[in-house]
């Protein structure tokens, strides 16, 4: 089954939540935002992932780029082509089926134990890791699955899901975002050796999560 996969060309692993889709027998196409005109058509695909991004929906300098995306997902959601959408993709999906994207009130960067879920069998309260400054508000017609204090943190819509957490990391993931955000970390009192030191325990509850969250996903809701 081919998969696309959307995704900076700096920021493309899509860690546990790819391992889990290869698991069920995706395979994987890169399409790197910052070159749309090069992505594949989507004739012959079964599913699109989205990967988080550092950018905003809102900026100006890339509206173009997600002007792009936003056209792609509206397509596939109308084709009934699967969207599997994190953190970024979770914005683009809303700002595409008519939901909203604007800066939180404060952002979450961490790994989270706070999420209240609606459906804590598939989404439990954590440990979830969180980097963004944006929320969303659900596109019309879309079910709000889990909420933090600050954020949407899961929906669905038709045949597409979203994320604003991320199920997908893995220790060199996290390894990687420390160092680019060691600044970022030590404002919020934290570093990069702490955001280690908690991934490598975090993760060993948080990938059986995110696989079981891609079989829940793939069961009922690319399945529906």
């Amino acid at each position: 089954m081919r998969a696309l996969l959307i995704a900076n060309s700096d920021d493309s692993d899509a860690g546990f939540t790819g391992e889990r889709f290869r698991h069920h027998g995706f395979s994987f196409t890169e399409c790197h935002r910052e070159r749309p005109q090069e992505w594949s058509s989507l004739d012959g695909v079964d599913q699109i992932v989205l990967l988080g991004s550092e950018w905003s929906v809102y900026w100006q300098e890339v509206a173009a780029n997600v002007a792009a995306e936003l056209a792609l997902i509206r397509t596939a959601h109308d084709h009934g082509v699967p969207v599997y959408g994190i953190c970024f993709g979770c914005q683009s999906i809303a700002a595409a089926l008519g939901g909203t994207v604007e800066p939180a009130r404060d952002s979450e960067i961490g790994w989270y134990h706070d999420i209240v879920s609606d459906l804590p069998e598939v989404i439990p309260p954590g440990p979830w890791m969180q980097w963004h400054s944006d929320a969303v508000t659900v596109p019309p017609g879309a079910s709000e699955l889990a909420r933090s204090p600050v954020a949407t943190q899961a929906y669905r819509i038709g045949r597409t899901f979203a994320t604003q957490f991320h199920p997908e990391v893995n220790e060199a993931m996290i390894t990687r975002w420390a160092l680019d955000g060691a600044e970022t970390l030590l404002a919020r009192g934290s570093s990069a050796e702490q955001l280690r030191a908690e991934t490598s325990v975090s993760v060993l509850e948080s990938r059986p999560n995110a696989e079981h969250l891609v079989d829940w996903y793939l069961d009922h809701v690319a399945g529906s």
